[in-house]
């Protein structure tokens, strides 16, 4: 490159080379021309376009979103967040105690997030619902701040790095929850905001809050200092180390100029930090926005642990199946599998009450969907069962390796989704029976677009193989899954 441009250089600042002893006015008598005095403007010409080009990479990079480069989430992020087990109680040791379980025996499996979710800046957050009004624990620029006596390393103004540094440590990634807006407390103290000179008073937007926390106001993005202070709570999250911030309040209704401030705000830090958007369901005609700014999104509300809950949303992920695409993963919410509800907001210490079969189907949609995977159970309180699921590496290479997943049967209550595998010849076949009968399946290879006979069909809950030239049967209790790998001759 360096020999290049001084090629260049020169190449431009040369003299022209005489033309045989002529002067251009004794070449062109009747029509004289002022000589060249300099060649310095041609000279200056390719530095010229070079700094114009580059003017407009930055503008480019500054205006338009960049939730695309570098992707953040090339396949469906997987973890665990503390708030099916903790709702908004949770401590350091508790998030300790779930990092060490997952470094030690899930990390391999792909297993990579560690998520507090809500009210971590709470001092004396309760299960079972929130405190309204309650006082938060911010700085003096209005920035929420983990409470000292939940996070003790979070003392002396060192915020989540320690633990940050602790989770980072095992081999894993550290994020956290935040809620849309502006603390209600810093508003009322009219406090700064870092990186300008207006104040929290000044971008509030009172009349747009949020309908089930009375934590924070909604931030005017039309207001001078509204994207500064989004600025500033991203520039504190990228110094503690957060590598993933789920956003609530942010997906229903829709709050588009603050999606879009959030995720420039990440820009602006330059760390490379995952989003997802909550609470769903988003809207299906704001897909092109959704990735533009965000890895995940919420399509429902909470996901608990009972079959009408997830009934409801196996038929949501019908409806978002055609829009995915790599980096941006419609998120079928948290797993509520193995002990929940320890300190939550819904329920009491409990094992899911989803059957075996239900957990089985959950886990077989999240899969063949590609949903992101976010345990929500406690970690080191694991049985057997519980475990099976997140271990199950032939399952989880369906969320994180397929493509083309779709569905391509309906009869009644029973569905069936294929997809292909990452290598030639291999493609995975889903089965669900959505009623509450039970009931047999028999399905031609060219029913479900397979065109040849199959060489083998794996069943990956089972490890059993069989081979059929005509097609599959499959017998289904109530509520029950099967999830097939298929290759072919």
């Amino acid at each position: 490159m360096t020999n290049s441009g001084t090629t260049r250089r020169r190449f431009f600042q040369a003299p022209l080379p005489a033309l045989a002893g002529l002067s251009l006015r004794s070449q062109i008598p009747k029509r004289p021309i002022k000589p060249v005095r300099s060649l310095t403007l041609i000279a200056w010409w390719p530095r010229i376009f070079i700094l114009i080009l580059l003017l407009l990479i930055a503008n480019t990079s500054t205006s338009k979103p960049l939730a695309q480069a570098p992707r953040l989430a090339p396949t469906p992020p997987m973890g665990w967040n503390s708030w099916d087990a903790y709702g908004t109680t949770v401590t350091e040791a508790d998030v300790k105690a779930n990092a060490d379980v997952m470094a030690s025996g899930l990390k391999q499996f792909g297993w990579q997030y560690i998520v507090i979710d809500i009210q971590w800046y709470e001092p004396f957050a309760k299960a079972h619902g929130y405190r309204p009004n309650a006082r938060l624990q911010m700085d003096e620029y209005g920035r929420l701040i983990p409470a000292v006596n939940r996070f003790p390393s979070s003392a002396n103004g060192q915020g989540f790095k320690p633990l940050a540094d602790y989770v980072h440590s095992k081999g894993l990634k550290f994020g956290i929850h935040i809620l849309r807006g502006i603390p209600r407390q810093a508003v009322e103290e009219n406090l700064s905001i870092f990186g300008s000179d207006m104040k929290a008073a000044d971008i509030a937007d009172k009349k747009n809050t949020c309908a089930w926390n009375t934590d924070l106001y909604g931030v005017d993005m039309t207001k001078p200092g509204a994207q500064a202070y989004y600025d500033s709570i991203v520039a504190q999250y990228a110094k503690w180390g957060v590598d993933f911030i789920k956003a609530d309040d942010m997906g229903r209704p829709y709050h588009k100029a603050e999606i879009d401030a959030l995720h420039l705000a990440i820009v602006h830090s330059r760390r490379p930090i995952v989003l997802a958007l909550s609470p769903g369901p988003a809207p299906l005609d704001e897909i092109e926005n959704l990735r533009a700014n965000a890895q995940m999104w919420r399509i429902e509300d909470d996901l608990w642990d009972n079959w009408s809950s997830l009934k409801n949303m196996y038929f949501r992920t019908e409806s978002w199946a055609p829009l995915v695409v790599p980096g941006h993963w419609p998120d079928a919410d948290m797993l509520p599998l193995g002990r929940i509800g320890i300190r939550a907001e819904r329920g009491n210490d409990r094992l899911s009450q989803l059957s075996h079969d239900e957990q089985r189907t959950l886990m077989t949609l999240w899969a063949i969907f590609r949903s992101p995977l976010m345990f929500g159970g406690d970690l080191p309180s694991p049985d057997p069962f519980t475990r099976s699921l997140l271990t199950n590496a032939a399952i989880l290479a369906v969320d994180q390796h397929s493509t083309a997943n779709e569905v391509v049967y309906r009869q009644g209550e029973i569905r069936v989704w294929t997809a292909s595998g990452d290598k030639i010849g291999e493609s995975y076949l889903a089965a669900f029976n959505l009623s509450d009968i039970a009931s047999d399946i028999d399905l031609k290879w060219n029913q479900v677009g397979i065109r040849s006979v199959p060489r083998s069909t794996l069943d990956l809950w089972s490890g059993g193989s069989r081979t059929s030239p005509a097609g599959v049967r499959i017998a289904l209790a109530p509520h029950a899954s099967a999830l097939y790998k298929i290759t072919l001759n």
